[in-house]
């Protein structure tokens, strides 16, 4: 990792040490956002932003996620989580307290096309994609340099149909030995195992290169000119066993004309796909995005 990437991180720890973050799911009752803000004032925490949502407000699923400022928060981080499971039980709440000085590991995966691969490096550069990049992995070589000259660990990985055990077993050795967080694919052209996938369940996030649903699967933009499409889009979502259809993050279109042939389809594509995955990804960093049955809630 270059120096001032480092930096980058380094100050948002810093700046952020005593800033945590909570979300939660639970079924829909009066009282929870005052527990909530009653156990935050309990430690001194001073709420910086709160958003909620009902599905309904009568027998519905509420969420929930907040900001707050509190002193000391890295001496008390283990205290509050312990106490907040009263709370969380009380409510049935699912929920998570996270401290953002903890800065999330992660991993890209990428093949040949390196548009969406370098928007992430970009973002990560100016310090406005707050993770550590641990590793990049490929099943080609065409990534290395780009991902070297900044000092990131890249590893070339043979993946195919024929091998694909024996190379999701390499990968997994890495995230574990990385203590990786979140997994993109950044336009990586493999089928993930289900065993792969339930190993990191809403932590691998997937650019596809099509508005979906329309055309799951390959060759969407030969397959949109086909069609005869107006508007070409992406879509970036969690990965599950069922593909193309895991939970939507972010989508994004842009109107296309008779006169563009698939290759025009695809270099406007390609622009699209790169600001949809960036956006899904801060979002996923920022803790904005909770996972309601194959829907997301994004705050």
């Amino acid at each position: 990792m270059k120096p001032s990437i480092a930096a980058h991180l380094q100050a948002f720890q810093q700046e952020n040490r005593n800033r945590g973050r909570l979300l939660i799911t639970c079924p829909d009752r009066p009282g929870i956002v005052a527990a909530v803000s009653q156990f935050l004032f309990t430690y001194e925490a001073n709420i910086i932003e709160s958003s909620q949502y009902s599905t309904n407000p009568t027998g519905g699923t509420f969420f929930m996620r907040i900001e707050f400022e509190c002193p000391d928060l890295p001496g008390k981080a283990a205290y509050m989580q312990e106490a907040f499971r009263t709370i969380g039980a009380d409510f049935e709440m699912n929920w998570r307290l996270l401290p953002l000085y903890e800065v999330k590991r992660t991993a890209v995966f990428v093949s040949k096309e390196l548009h969406c691969l370098l928007e992430l490096l970009w973002e990560w550069q100016n310090g406005d994609l707050l993770t550590d990049i641990s590793l990049v992995i490929s099943n080609h070589e065409d990534a290395r340099e780009a991902v070297e000259q900044l000092g990131i660990p890249f590893y070339h990985i043979p993946a195919r149909r024929e091998n694909r055990a024996e190379a999701e077993a390499t990968q997994l050795e890495l995230l574990r030995e990385y203590e990786i967080d979140l997994i993109v694919l950044a336009r990586y052209m493999q089928i993930l195992t289900p065993q792969f996938v339930s190993a990191h369940p809403h932590r691998i996030i997937n650019i596809h290169h099509s508005f979906l649903p329309a055309f799951i699967g390959a060759r969407p933009y030969e397959r949109a000119f086909e069609r005869g499409v107006k508007l070409i889009g992406a879509t970036s979502h969690y990965v599950t066993d069922d593909l193309d259809e895991g939970p939507i993050i972010e989508q994004g279109i842009e109107r296309v004309q008779h006169h563009h042939n698939a290759e025009d389809l695809k270099k406007i594509g390609r622009s699209i796909e790169r600001s949809v995955l960036a956006r899904a990804v801060k979002w996923h960093l920022e803790d904005r995005v909770i996972v309601h049955g194959n829907k997301t809630i994004v705050f």
